[in-house]
């Protein structure tokens, strides 16, 4: 058990993130858990993902979540706005809000951006643009970016 005062490492996120189907134990905030116990290093990981949840939704609860001090903040969010086919100015504008919180005292986090992709059902423009707004946010912002969560599942 990990104690409460540890830095906790926050991911935000929508079903994927919330292991939507799986045990709790199973979802992959849980997994890396116990790699960081089993490296002996002193994190908390706080799964915030929501299943259903959009870009604007993880907007909407970042000031929330960062009331307490926070280490690492995850941004797994996009996917449901690709499904809907959200704009991707839209979805970028609201992550670029969630990276600028992430930033601001109490909790200047450390911030790994996880990329996502669109189904291909809204045309190859809609997803060069979609694809198109985690590396530009990643760059643009100095953050760490994890090209595409599902690569190779």
């Amino acid at each position: 058990m990990v104690a409460p005062e540890a830095p906790a490492v926050v991911f935000l996120g929508d079903s994927l993130t919330a292991g939507y189907g799986l045990d709790p134990d199973q979802a992959y905030p849980a997994l890396i858990q116990r790699k960081i116990d089993e490296a002996g290093l002193r994190y908390r990981v706080v799964n915030a993902g929501v299943s259903g949840e959009t870009s604007a939704g993880a907007r909407r609860r970042v000031e929330w979540l960062l009331a307490q001090p926070v280490a690492v903040l995850v941004v797994e969010t996009g996917g449901n706005d690709g499904l809907r086919g959200q704009d991707p100015s839209a979805t970028a504008e609201n992550i670029q809000a969630i990276i600028d919180r992430a930033r601001r005292p109490p909790s200047p986090a450390k911030i790994v951006l996880v990329g996502m992709e669109s189904l291909p059902n809204y045309g190859a423009d809609y997803a060069r643009r979609f694809h198109g707004i985690y590396p530009q946010l990643a760059k643009k912002n100095g953050v760490v970016l994890i090209p595409f969560l599902l690569d190779g599942v």
